[in-house]
């Protein structure tokens, strides 16, 4: 017998003698369940009533934003008081922005502008959607209106370059990524890195509520939307998908925990097992339910010196010793203007504003940032939807695309017809009549697609 005989026979009776033993004791691993609904199961017409709602709250955040977007909390105060409705849009007109000066209330800006491509993209892409479909979009989008900047009547109307170079400005960003993606590789990632700074950024938030309102249940609503979040970086492609979860879960549901709470229980990468860190927003909104709580349990005002009436100090005595005495009206409180509630319920509100603020980053359209602001909003709103716009419109920072989001989310759960019927009317009017948006109409053709898309 060779040698080489004699290896392999020996390698064999090796193998066999490790052969595992059926161990005595196998304690099951645990099997993942489902979150939610395996397919949602509305009528055409609740779908409709849905989108609608979706569509439309998140334009009502959009406009009770836009006139105070980007700014601090107490400028809000000083010139409006508390914000509780719509506001005409007097800033200058800006790419991001609205596309005009001084718009009256209802107006939007990009954050409507991208529900509405992401419509359109739903409705005449491919199905089911894709990340190099989606990226053509884009650059189809952004090469149709460059081509509009040959057009001869520039030579005769220079004002009339205007509104062409704005709609370039609005997508010129989002189209160097596209482009870059397309062509992958190194490109790609140098010009995702770029993005607006290389900031880890909202952007796909701006869209990915939209794909939950498509997908047949929460788990795919997070896998559809994280292939489209071709322009954020690192957990903010898990936060902008967590959007999507959390659209796609107020399709299902009325209770306000199961929507928020389905970013614990949606991880289909598997963030949660990061070495030390964990899954951030997932930590992230473990705090804003901690500051929110305490808040809430404060049950009256500290007599701390900053609040309290230099003139109502009296001198007293509590046994022999000397104190001074305050009375209990004498702590002073600065509520705004139209805030609908007391003194304490205006201290508690300040008191979760302040532990955002003391969160905030550099940029206030951080993916970080508007996270926190928007669990903290839908958290403190519970399912409320004028209480959460209020809250979060009148905090500052990026409100208009935070309400956005957050309207969009509450506006799947409760449907059209239980949007405050004041603000629905004017937004619908002015995006229609002045922006040329036609929301309801846009409602009707995504319901017909996405009905006729399902199993």
């Amino acid at each position: 017998m060779s040698i080489k005989s004699t290896f392999i026979i020996s390698l064999v009776a090796l193998i066999l003698s490790c052969k595992e033993e059926t161990p005595k004791l196998v304690l099951p691993s645990p099997v993942k369940p489902i979150y939610g609904k395996r397919q949602i199961d509305l009528s055409k017409e609740e779908l409709h009533d849905r989108v609608l709602g979706a569509l439309v709250g998140s334009a009502i955040g959009d406009a009770m934003g836009l006139s105070t977007e980007m700014w601090n909390r107490k400028d809000i105060q000083r010139r409006y008081g508390y914000i509780t409705g719509l506001t005409p849009a007097t800033s200058g007109q800006s790419a991001e922005g609205s596309w005009a000066h001084n718009l009256p209330e209802g107006a939007t800006t990009d954050d409507t502008r991208w529900k509405v491509a992401l419509a359109r993209y739903i409705i005449t892409g491919p199905t089911p959607p894709n990340a190099n479909a989606f990226a053509q979009f884009i650059i189809d989008y952004y090469q149709d209106n460059a081509k509009t900047l040959a057009d001869r009547t520039i030579l005769a109307e220079p004002d009339s370059l205007d509104a062409k170079i704005e709609k370039i400005n609005w997508i010129k960003e989002w189209a160097r990524v596209a482009l870059a993606f397309q062509e992958g590789g190194t490109s790609y990632e140098q010009a995702r890195d770029r993005f607006y700074g290389g900031e880890i950024s909202c952007a796909g938030m701006l869209y990915t509520p939209m794909f939950g309102l498509l997908a047949l249940n929460a788990e795919s609503a997070y896998q559809l939307a994280y292939e489209h979040t071709i322009f954020d970086m690192g957990y903010g492609r898990d936060i902008s998908s967590i959007a999507a979860v959390m659209c796609n879960m107020a399709l299902q549901t009325q209770d306000m925990d199961s929507i928020l709470q389905a970013h614990a229980y949606i991880d289909p990468y598997a963030y949660q097992d990061s070495r030390l860190i964990g899954r951030i927003p997932r930590g992230i909104a473990r705090g804003v339910e901690n500051y929110i709580l305490a808040a809430l349990e404060i049950e009256e005002i500290p007599l701390v010196p900053s609040l309290v009436l230099n003139d109502s100090l009296i001198v007293g005595k509590i046994g022999d010793a000397p104190a001074l005495v305050i009375h209990k009206d004498s702590v002073r409180i600065k509520v705004p203007e139209n805030f609908p509630g007391n003194t304490l319920d205006w201290y508690r509100q300040e008191a979760i504003y302040q532990a955002l603020e003391r969160n905030k980053h550099m940029i206030a359209f951080h993916a970080g940032e508007i996270w926190e602001i928007l669990y903290a909003g839908l958290f403190y709103g519970n399912g409320d939807f004028t209480k959460t716009m209020q809250f979060i419109v009148n905090y500052g920072r990026d409100n208009d695309t935070v309400a956005a989001i957050a309207g969009m989310i509450l506006g799947a759960k409760d449907g059209f017809d239980k949007l405050p019927e004041p603000l629905r009317t004017q937004v619908l009017s002015t995006n229609k009549e002045l922006l040329g948006i036609d929301l309801v109409a846009l409602a009707q053709d995504l319901t017909n697609h996405i009905y006729e898309s399902r199993p």
